[in-house]
């Protein structure tokens, strides 16, 4: 990889995490933030995994410090970009399975994390195991759904694979999202 590449990447990776964090409070509600699950998503397949979780933790820390939004901000995005960017990879580029791995990654498994934290570190009382998950599940629904939508007329387009190449990984020029 190139000196060119990597400062690409770091661009981009500078730009989602700025538009993640000024996007984040869009149709959010304790719990559901549905467009911080589309740029870990686009994150995770521009990028990869480990940029993807980069970005949303760097995502969570700044709202966490400038918007006063609870852990939620973490434990509700690093499961979720990362198994994303993992699962596209798994899956040879079928979108539909990064927007699957933010869904078990954050739906299921950052809402189950989230109970522990939210209880024990921060103090919120009446909570189970289970309270996090039918909102993340449908936050990452709405996000992983406008991500497809947006990620599949890249995909149609050429621009995906396009900004792939550019950004030095891996590309997939499959006819079928």
């Amino acid at each position: 990889m190139n000196r060119k590449s990597n400062l690409l990447k770091l661009v981009i990776l500078s730009m989602m995490v700025a538009l993640g964090v000024v996007i984040s409070p869009i149709l959010r509600i304790e719990g559901m933030c549905p467009m911080a699950h589309f740029i870990n998503i686009v994150c995770a397949v521009l990028l990869g995994p480990w940029y993807a979780l980069l970005c949303a933790t760097l995502i969570g820390v700044i709202r966490m410090m400038v918007m006063g939004i609870p852990p939620l901000a973490l434990t509700g995005a690093v499961f979720g970009a990362m198994l994303s960017g993992i699962f596209y990879r798994i899956s040879k580029g079928k979108l539909i399975y990064a927007v699957l791995g933010e869904v078990i990654g954050t739906g299921i498994i950052g809402a189950i994390v989230s109970y522990p934290v939210m209880t024990f570190i921060y103090g919120k009382t009446g909570l189970t195991w289970l309270f996090y998950v039918p909102l993340f599940v449908c936050g990452t629904l709405i996000g992983g759904t406008i991500a497809y939508f947006f990620l599949t007329s890249l995909k149609k387009s050429g621009m995906l694979a396009n900004f792939q190449k550019s950004l030095g990984g891996k590309f997939y020029d499959q006819p079928n999202a």
